[in-house]
């Protein structure tokens, strides 16, 4: 066996109601994401902004890569490709998510965007979460978010994930005083919770994530836009089209996604994971020393172990 947000429409399909049902669902339940890895247009400039802006600690750097992280723990990747430009109107990366342990966390953030003034392209409640976004200067899209607890939400993804205005005057009440809450970067425990991939259709997408690799689907926006998740999450993984139905995936060169990491919970449940994508049809091969995939659209998988 081989191994191989100024924008149009709305700012974000979890921004509209969901309908859909969960499928039988065969990838690990301890399934989670791993680091993201994007190329950069100027990785000093890209640091700064990671540390500064978002709260997250260089980890490593040297020849024009470097990974940051919060508590030690690697969230993302950075390649530099000098010149780069945006990649809107391809596929790739619509956002990475950054979850944090609790809602003080999502609190002490804003309040550290709102003093520091780090421009945001929206804040929402989506039911099962209560998210912030923003974008990175080379238009990587970025959440920062926060889960309410499970139990108010298992079970009713399909029906009740939606979009209302942020109740920010709540969130900020986690606070004694935003004005002059300390902020020392991302929490620890803060992980990446999902990605969402913009892609060039949907049906295949589903097809790809769900049928073969394993994931459950837990809310589908007709032909725009699906969630899948492993272990009835409300989503690891996104995909839409609102900006890119029918496109190619981004030129090299570009301020691109590089790649994913699912993260499978051993080598034995990875290995079944590579093994169903074969059969599939969809080829396996070594990416950064870990079997990857590549889906419909272009975008790169790696599966990774956990550590």
């Amino acid at each position: 066996m081989s191994r191989q947000e100024e924008r149009t429409g709305p700012r974000d399909p979890e921004e509209l109601e969901a309908a859909g049902a969960p499928a039988n669902v065969e990838i690990s339940p301890r399934t989670t994401l791993g680091a993201v890895h994007l190329s950069v247009a100027d990785l000093a400039r890209s640091l700064g902004y990671y540390r500064d802006a978002i709260g997250l600690r260089v980890l490593d750097e040297g020849a024009g890569r470097a990974s940051v992280g919060a508590d030690g723990r690697e969230l993302l990747v950075l390649v530099e490709e000098p010149g780069a430009r945006p990649s809107d109107g391809y596929t790739g990366l619509y956002h990475f998510a950054l979850l944090v342990p609790e809602r003080r966390d999502l609190a002490g953030w804003l309040a550290h965007a709102a003093r520091d003034r780090v421009p945001l392209t929206g804040l929402s409640d989506h039911f099962v979460s209560e998210a912030l976004y923003l974008r990175d200067p080379d238009g990587h899209g970025i959440e920062i978010y926060w889960d309410r607890p499970r139990e108010t939400w298992e079970g009713q993804v399909a029906s009740r994930m939606t979009t209302l205005p942020l109740d920010v005057d709540s969130l900020m009440g986690e606070l004694d005083d935003p004005g002059t809450a300390s902020f020392d970067g991302l929490a620890a425990g803060t992980v990446m919770g999902h990605v969402h991939l913009k892609v060039a259709e949907v049906d295949g997408t589903v097809r790809f994530y769900r049928d073969a690799l394993g994931f459950g689907l837990m809310a589908q926006l007709g032909p725009h836009a699906a969630f899948l998740a492993a272990g009835g999450y409300h989503h690891h993984l996104g995909a839409n089209t609102w900006e890119s139905a029918g496109a190619a995936p981004p030129p090299e060169g570009s301020a691109r996604l590089l790649h994913a990491t699912i993260v499978l919970p051993d080598a034995a449940e990875r290995d079944r994971a590579a093994a169903r994508l074969e059969q599939a049809g969809r080829p396996v091969e070594e990416g950064d020393g870990e079997p990857a995939a590549v889906d419909p659209s272009g975008n790169v998988l790696v599966l990774a172990v956990a550590s």
